[in-house]
């Protein structure tokens, strides 16, 4: 029976593609979705359990499930003598996360060669960490060193005053400590492409999750070095070329569009109400042909803050294209205020 054999398979990869966002009610959320029973969808997850790629936790209303990590791997590689990102993409980390779609491939071999390479060029480290999990769904990766912390190094090289402004700098693109070597781009796209990407650097940590407008950064105990998570669906059908059309002008090949998250320019409950604030935000954003002001996450902003971009900036580069979304109905105030005095 072909068609019982694949409906059973295409209920079998949802259970293990959503499993992850849904521990707690997958059986549920499948049951509803393919307009069966629970006691049907727990023949499958049985299934899925015996073939170890699904196991569960917790009993009765704390049941949850999680994908079983089929493989682990792990390297050091010493930072004090040459070491060469293609040469360990080709030699250890290509045979390890093992055969893909051809455009998942590219994404990782994308990804892993540009963070390596910002560990051996920029860390002033030691020593590098490879590991690589693989579950039945996705893998996943993560590079750390024992250096100076990346936060710790763009703050130090821009003269920035606090550590979270090097993650807004980092959201915009094309910032690099050293343009003989880099473009800038490496960590933006790489952050735009996976599933998910997260640093934990210093006392902070930065993460992006694909499809989401914003970036969030969280205060954390201090750590080491750098460390940077890689995790992508086996299957995914995202093309590298996809990413770099949204930050282009159409029938141009270069960089020239970026979509800033403005909350970051904030910290904690402080409201952007100055114009050093809006010089922050500013900072870099001349590169750009297109800047598009995300204000999800943003309550308020203050008449300064408004001037400062919307009518200063606006004056001293009108040939960038500034665009704002998302702003509540107080923020739109504010922004109309600005752009009705401009001249």
């Amino acid at each position: 029976m072909p068609g019982l054999r694949e409906t059973g398979d295409a209920i079998r990869r949802f259970i293990l593609t959503g499993v992850e966002e849904h521990p707690n009610d997958i059986t549920k959320l499948t049951a509803d979705s393919f307009a069966i029973s629970t006691q049907a969808v727990n023949l499958h997850i049985k299934k899925l359990m015996r073939d170890r790629l699904l196991a569960k936790e917790g009993h009765a209303r704390t049941t949850a499930y999680k994908l079983v990590t089929l493989s682990e791997w792990n390297r050091t590689y010493s930072l004090t003598s040459p070491l060469d990102e293609y040469d360990v993409w080709e030699k250890d980390v290509r045979p390890v996360i093992g055969d893909l779609p051809e455009n998942v491939l590219d994404i990782w071999r994308y990804g892993f060669t540009e963070m390596l390479n910002n560990a051996i060029d920029h860390s002033a480290g030691e020593s590098v960490i490879v590991q690589a999990k693989k579950t039945a769904v996705n893998t996943e990766m993560l590079i750390s060193d024992d250096g100076i912390g990346i936060f710790k190094k763009i703050q130090n090289d821009l003269n920035l005053s606090d550590e979270r402004h090097a993650v807004l700098e980092l959201t915009k693109g094309k910032l690099t400590t050293d343009k003989t070597k880099h473009s800038g781009e490496g960590i933006f796209f790489t952050s735009r492409i996976f599933d998910s990407f997260d640093i934990l650097s210093g006392g902070i940590y930065f993460s992006h999750t694909f499809g989401s407008p914003e970036d969030w950064v969280l205060q954390r105990n201090s750590a080491s070095g750098t460390a940077i998570w890689l995790k992508i669906d086996d299957h995914s059908a995202r093309d590298r070329g996809e990413i770099y059309d949204q930050h282009e002008t159409p029938g141009e090949y270069s960089f020239d569009k970026t979509v800033v998250p403005v909350n970051l320019a904030q910290y904690g409950s402080d409201d952007l109400v100055s114009r050093s604030q809006a010089k922050r935000l500013l900072t870099h954003l001349d590169k750009f042909k297109t800047v598009v002001l995300d204000f999800k996450g943003v309550r308020t902003i203050g008449q300064g803050f408004a001037d400062e971009v919307f009518r200063v900036f606006r004056r001293e580069y009108p040939a960038i294209e500034l665009i704002h979304t998302n702003a509540n109905e107080e923020v739109e105030k504010m922004i109309r205020r600005a752009e009705e005095n401009t001249i």
